[in-house]
C-alpha cells in the first residue's frame, strides 16, 4: 500500500540545519507494528503518522514514534508537522494567528499557526502542566557518564527531571564551554537514568534570555539536534528556579556542536504554582514522495 511521506529540517529555516523529521500524512488504517517499521526505515528520531481524530474537537491526530517506541508527545514532531499541514492547506492560510487543536498520547493540546503572505512563518505548540520530580542521582557518576568533572556543573542549581508530556533530566552546566566539552558514556548514562527520564538535557544560561544546550540521548542517535519537550521543560525549570521570568522570552541554541544549529523559543505561563510552557520554531520542507508499507 503505497503512503506519501515528507521530511522536514524543525527548528530551522535552512535546509540541512535544524532536526529532520519524517512524516506519514496518509496514516490511517496502520498497525502499531507497521508504524515503527518505518520509523525504524526512517531512522530519525522521530516519525509522525498523520491520522483522522477520534476526539471531535481535534483537526488531527498526530502518532509520533522513535526507532523503538511511541512517544505520547514530543516537540519537534508537533512543530514539523503542523509547518507542514499548513503549507499543504490543511490548515487554512490566513494573516496572523490560527489556531488549531491536536490530538496526542497526552491529551488534546493547542497549536497556532501564524502566517505572512499566505505561508506558514511559525508554529506554536502549547505543552502540558510542567511536572517536577527530584533527581536522586550522584553527580560524580552523571559526570562520568557525560565525560566531565563535578566542577563543570552550575554550583546554584540542582540536576532535576521535567515533564511537559515526557521526562528528560535538566543538568545546568557552568559555562557553555563545559557544554561543549561533553563526550557521553551511552552505557553510563543509560544506567543513570534508568526509566526515569528519555535524556540528559545540558545546557547553560547566556544574557538576555538566552541559553545554549545538548539533547544527549543513552541510545542509537546519541544526541538530538533540537529537542522540544525538553526546551519547554528547561523553560518551566528556569521560571521555577528564579533565573527566567514568564514575561520573557527564553531563545535556546541547540544542536551546534552536531553541525545542525536548532533555534528554539520558549515562553512560560504562570498561573499559582502551574507553569505552562508554549514552545515556537520553524520548519522547512526537504524531501518528499510515496513509500510502500
Amino acid at each position: 500500500m503505497e503512503r506519501r511521506f515528507y521530511t522536514l529540517d524543525v527548528f530551522t529555516t535552512t535546509r540541512f540545519e535544524g532536526n529532520p523529521l519524517a512524516v506519514i500524512t496518509d496514516g490511517d488504517g496502520l498497525s502499531n507494528d507497521a508504524m515503527l517499521a518505518v520509523a525504524r526505515e526512517m531512522n530519525l528520531s522521530e516519525t509522525v503518522f498523520v491520522q483522522k481524530p477520534t476526539e471531535d474537537q481535534a483537526l488531527a491526530r498526530l502518532r509520533i514514534f522513535t526507532t523503538r517506541e511511541e512517544l505520547k508527545l514530543a516537540g519537534h514532531p508537533v512543530i514539523g508537522t503542523w509547518f507542514l499541514l499548513a503549507e499543504l492547506g490543511v490548515v487554512p492560510a490566513q494573516e496572523g494567528g490560527v489556531h488549531v487543536l491536536q490530538q496526542t498520547g497526552a491529551g488534546v493540546l493547542p497549536v497556532e499557526i501564524r502566517f505572512k503572505d499566505g505561508r506558514p512563518q511559525r508554529v506554536t505548540m502549547t505543552q502540558k502542566d510542567a511536572a517536577f520530580r527530584p533527581a536522586k542521582l550522584n553527580k560524580k557518576a552523571l559526570a562520568t557518564a557525560l565525560g566531565l568533572s563535578p566542577k563543570d556543573f552550575d554550583p546554584k542549581l540542582e540536576p532535576e527531571y521535567v515533564s511537559t508530556g515526557i521526562f528528560n533530566l535538566m543538568v545546568p552546566m557552568r559555562s557553555r564551554a563545559a557544554l561543549g566539552r561533553i563526550v557521553m558514556n551511552m552505557v553510563e548514562l543509560r544506567k543513570l537514568l534508568g526509566n526515569n527520564g528519555t535524556m540528559a538535557y545540558c545546557f547553560a544560561c547566556g544574557e538576555n534570555g538566552k541559553a545554549f544546550s545538548r539533547g544527549m540521548l543513552p541510545w542509537e542517535l546519541y544526541e538530538d539536534a533540537a529537542t522540544g519537550s525538553a526546551a519547554g521543560a528547561l523553560g518551566a525549570y528556569l521560571v521555577k528556579h528564579g533565573r527566567l521570568s514568564p514575561a520573557h522570552t527564553l531563545n535556546i541554541l541547540q544542536g551546534e556542536e552536531m553541525g545542525r544549529p536548532s533555534h528554539i523559543e520558549v515562553e512560560v505561563t504562570q498561573g499559582g504554582k502551574k507553569l505552562v510552557p508554549r514552545v515556537s520554531g520553524a520548519a522547512v520542507k526537504v524531501f518528499e514522495g510515496t513509500i510502500q508499507i
